[in-house]
């Protein structure tokens, strides 16, 4: 990397999980002063880094080193939801210290623990505030707070923290498009160091460069996501040229020893002739023999080694060029007809969030984008439709079979084999027609076989996504909620490519406005405190989700 200054140095690094997994085996990585977007496909170590950097697991081999303190936004933030706000915050002991001397008590221990953050308490609010929770007390407890607030709390810990190096892991998750405009602006504000692993574009264009990890190994690339995708098809155009070149020379290299077999077998054949004829003195036919010989041990070992060497260079070019595999579905009992019924809501009142007054419906395949602020009720109403929790009043008649993709994949057994656990899901299907459908969904061979806890979080998606798909019978209302949050890029690209097969009805709560709009969406719903209702003809979708 061109940077003056090294703030991350991994040397050599390894790690190895404790039932023998290797992550990483010499990994080789310096990363400078700046914002730096770490991406690559899931379940490569991107997360796994970030906590070896963190300190929260140790290498098994190497080393690594940080100029100055770090910090670490998990990508599964669990706060304990008895800590009030400023515990969370990690600024309790000073605020208890303050009060004790102001009123009175001026023991040493008290202006120690303060040191000389005497403004703490004003600093604390004033962040809370450029993160768009101004209405968080600090007396509050954490268990009051949704899950997007959870995640700016710990992002607001860490800016008063003042780490030297700040590790964001999937930081956008759990945010509404009005929280993501807060943690953007914090991205862009950020002194110091900053490595960002997300999926999320609008994130990842304001880093200034990326660290593509793959196959164990890091690639640099400078500048935005949009430079990345650049330059990566620049290199991927060229890598194709080159195979090509490559099994051009392989194909000239085969033909030329074929040839030279050929000239060689003519040879043969002509001193055999000489020799049966003894047109010439035994001696002299015995000297051309071994000559003969001599040249067509030269000339096989000569064109066999051209052969070999243009063969390399093949699978050099072969090995540049990237073929991620890609999941493959094929679901024709998932189709609705046009103008079917498949939901209809009346006078709905779920256990949390806004009441829907009158009949709602959903008719034919239509796809549908739920969209809302965090705490609006969209998982509420979609667990709510899907029968795992009973409404306080109304009713929500589905009238196909549905498939509902939570935002926290705890649909599967941990303890259960993904051949298991979608068995659970068709009971009556063959564990040959399992295997061969969970292949479709790049999980071949002894992968079947391993148990959900040990997934990766895109490979848990796909694993559970494979479960509902696959699921006797097939849902022809599929919901997925907030489904790009465990995926990388090329993870999201799947999901489309996946769902383009899928001919049901369509329901998606997030925030993710590149995918929804990637999903050929025919409908935009918003859940407000009003209810829910279509955005207005003619607004833009992206502007609308935004100003809710």
């Amino acid at each position: 990397m061109p940077a003056p200054t090294t703030h991350i140095t991994c040397s050599s690094l390894s790690f190895s999980w404790p039932d023998g997994s290797e992550v990483f085996h010499g990994l080789q990585l310096a990363v400078g002063p700046g914002r730096t977007g770490l991406i690559g496909l899931n379940g490569c170590g991107k997360s796994t880094l970030l906590r070896l950097i963190a300190g929260e697991l140790a290498p098994t081999g190497g080393r690594i080193s940080t100029a100055g303190d770090v910090g670490h936004l998990p990508q599964n933030l669990a706060l304990d939801t008895s800590l009030r706000v400023d515990e969370a915050l990690g600024i309790a002991r000073k605020r208890e210290a303050l009060g004790a001397i102001e009123a009175g008590d001026v023991r040493e221990e008290h202006f120690a623990t303060v040191g000389d953050d005497w403004d703490v308490d004003e600093r604390a609010r004033v962040t809370l505030d450029r993160l768009g929770l101004s209405g968080v007390g600090l007396d509050r407890t954490v268990g009051e707070m949704s899950g997007g607030e959870c995640v700016l709390l710990r992002l607001a810990a860490l800016l008063l923290a003042r780490p030297a190096v700040l590790l964001l892991d999937e930081p956008t998750n759990d945010l509404d498009l009005y929280a993501r405009r807060r943690l953007y602006d914090a991205v862009d504000a950020w002194p110091g160091v900053l490595v960002v692993v997300s999926h999320d574009r609008e994130l990842l264009e304001r880093v200034d460069r990326i660290a593509d990890l793959r196959e164990g190994a890091v690639t640099w690339y400078g500048g935005s996501l949009s430079a990345y995708e650049e330059a990566l098809a620049v290199e991927q155009e060229a890598a194709g040229r080159m195979v090509r070149v490559a099994e051009a020379d392989v194909r000239r290299q085969k033909r030329e020893l074929a040839d030279a077999h050929v000239k060689l077998a003519r040879r043969k054949r002509y001193g055999q002739k000489m020799w049966d004829t003894k047109r010439e003195p035994k001696a002299v036919m015995g000297q051309r023999k071994q000559t003969a010989q001599e040249s067509a041990g030269k000339h096989r070992i000569m064109h066999t080694a051209r052969l070999a060497d243009a063969e390399q260079r093949l699978d050099e070019a072969v090995d540049a060029v990237r073929d991620d595999d890609e999941i493959r579905i094929e679901l024709p009992h998932t189709r609705v007809h046009p103008g079917s019924g498949v939901l209809t809501l009346r006078d709905l009142r779920p256990a949390h969030g806004p009441r829907l007054r009158g009949e709602w419906d959903l008719r034919g395949p239509e796809r549908i984008a739920l969209t809302g602020r965090n705490g609006a009720g969209k998982t509420t109403l979609l667990r709510t439709i899907a029968g795992e929790l009973a409404p306080v009043s109304g009713e929500a008649d589905v009238h196909v079979p549905v498939g509902f993709l939570p935002q926290r994949l705890d649909v599967l057994d941990d303890g259960s084999s993904l051949v298991e656990n979608v068995a659970r899901f068709a009971p009556g299907v063959t564990d040959n027609r399992i295997r061969a459908r969970l292949a479709h969904f790049l999980f071949k061979g002894a992968h079947a076989d391993r148990p959900a806890g040990t997934l990766s979080g895109g490979e848990r998606f796909r694993a559970t996504l494979a479960a509902l798909l696959l699921a006797e019978p097939a849902p022809r209302l599929l919901m997925l909620d907030e489904p790009t949050n465990s995926l990388d890029l090329s993870g999201v690209h799947r999901l489309t490519e996946a769902l383009e097969a899928y001919e049901g009805a369509l329901i998606v709560a997030s925030h993710d406005m590149p995918f929804l709009e990637s999903l050929g969406i025919t409908r935009w719903l918003v859940l407000d405190a009003g209810g829910i209702h279509d955005a207005t003809p003619g607004e833009s979708p992206r502007i609308r989700a935004q100003d809710v």
